[in-house]
């Protein structure tokens, strides 16, 4: 039986493949070309994670998250260094804050 993929996969996936038995194909692809399977990959990711809330998903979204932003030119330096000015500008997301609404009535200060 043959089942087709057609997806971004991790760098050793084609080798544990082999070494179980099986037989794969795949496709090395230029950075351009990945671009749209690596977002699709996170993604599918992404529904990986709200479908069992693992920690070890988050490590995959992570990988995928690093891997868009060096094809995007930003390196897993910089995209922490851009976290971490956004953070100091906007905040993090510690206090558990939900905005409800906001009213275009101006408050006085």
């Amino acid at each position: 039986m043959q089942r087709d993929y057609n997806k971004a996969i991790r760098d050793k996936i084609p080798e544990i493949i082999r070494d179980s038995g099986l037989e794969c194909s795949i496709q090395q692809l230029s950075d351009p070309e990945f671009l749209t399977y690596i977002e699709q990959k996170l993604i599918e990711e992404s529904d990986e994670y709200f479908t069992n809330r693992s920690p070890e998903e988050l490590c995959d979204i992570l990988e995928v998250i690093y891997r868009l932003a060096e094809l995007r030119g930003v390196s897993e330096e910089e995209l922490n260094s851009m976290r971490m000015k956004k953070r100091e500008e906007r905040g993090a997301f510690s206090k558990n804050y939900v905005l409800l609404m906001v009213s275009d009535r101006k408050i006085d200060r």
